[in-house]
């Protein structure tokens, strides 16, 4: 099993190189640079300043150089400083709204996980029954309803004709000065509505895939002679049935993480949420090339993660597999 990580992570490497030397072009093939912000909406602001501000920040030189000058900063473990008139370092801004994306994305992995998996399997052991056509129903249509329509709409039923829930940011005004219960409590309603708009679409999928690994476990020789032991019925579903049907699962949970993370430009926009996601989104229109680069490596990064705790978690959930014969 070590081996098998070590030789993962080594191949991790070269893919996350290419990744980032990707995202670099593309990014520079863009429209527009970062000079335009100063130069088209500030008439006092000539070529002169437009040439100093691309010679201080390197955007003179080939694209090839600027690629190995970022990179080699990166090896060093320095993102650069960003574009904006703060001229901070890139990491103190990642690392500001870091552990916001991180616990949204984390709550909405709980939520999905708890929710989609019990649904598939009640949905696979009652097949035809009210409730299996019911959530079907539901599931398909939540899978297919937009994000950010979904997310306007219960910001205005739930947040602005009810007045239940607040629409924006992370915490109201003046929540610094509360007890600590009430302001746990504020915290928990402002993110209950962007917690729930990033699990929906994770949620009908997932759900969707359980149930159809769950009627295709049921179904084995091995199923059927646990029935006939006279086992009881929740022992056959929920012990020899349920660990075999995750399977399918934990290697999806491998690419519905990366996604999670890149909704959050989504729902952190639309609901004003400090996070990740809205600053790549300010990032990317104020054409911050340091910033977005950074953005784009960490989430290299953890999708490729991701993918590492899935196999590696697909071994413990199957006890066949042993990755040092592959």
């Amino acid at each position: 099993m070590l081996g098998y990580i070590a030789k993962r992570i080594a191949f991790m490497i070269p893919m996350l190189f290419g990744i980032t030397l990707i995202s670099f072009l593309l990014m520079h093939m863009a429209p527009g640079s970062p000079t335009e912000l100063y130069t088209e909406l500030n008439p006092k602001v000539g070529a002169e300043f437009r040439e100093r501000f691309e010679a201080y920040y390197g955007l003179d030189k080939p694209l090839p150089v600027q690629y190995v000058t970022w990179l080699g900063r990166v090896a060093r473990l320095d993102l650069g400083v960003s574009f904006s008139p703060d001229k901070r370092p890139v990491w103190d801004k990642i690392r500001e709204r870091l552990p916001v994306t991180l616990l949204l994305n984390l709550l909405s992995l709980v939520l999905i996980l708890a929710t989609a998996v019990p649904l598939g399997v009640i949905s696979a052991v009652r097949r035809g029954s009210r409730f299996d056509r019911t959530t079907t129903v539901l599931v398909f249509a939540g899978f297919s309803v937009p994000s950010f329509w979904l997310a306007l709409l219960l910001m205005k039923w739930l947040g602005v004709d009810l007045g239940w829930l607040p629409i924006s940011g992370l915490e109201s005004l003046g929540a610094a000065n509360l007890p600590p219960l009430a302001r746990f409590w504020d915290r928990v309603q402002h993110l209950i509505l962007p917690v729930f708009v990033s699990a929906v679409g994770g949620l009908a999928g997932i759900s969707r895939y359980m149930r159809g690994s769950m009627l295709e476990v049921i179904r084995q020789d091995y199923v059927t002679a646990a029935r006939a032991k006279g086992l009881p019925e929740w022992r056959v579903v929920y012990v020899h049935a349920l660990r075999n049907s995750l399977l399918p699962i934990v290697t999806l949970m491998g690419f519905w993480i990366p996604a999670l993370i890149g909704g959050s430009v989504i729902f952190e926009t639309i609901f004003a949420i400090p996070g990740m996601g809205q600053l790549f989104y300010q990032s990317v229109m104020a054409r911050d090339y340091p910033v977005i680069q950074g953005i784009l490596l960490l989430g290299s990064g953890l999708t490729l993660l991701g993918n590492l705790v899935a196999d590696v978690a697909y071994a413990l959930v199957d006890p066949r597999i042993r990755f040092g014969r592959t």
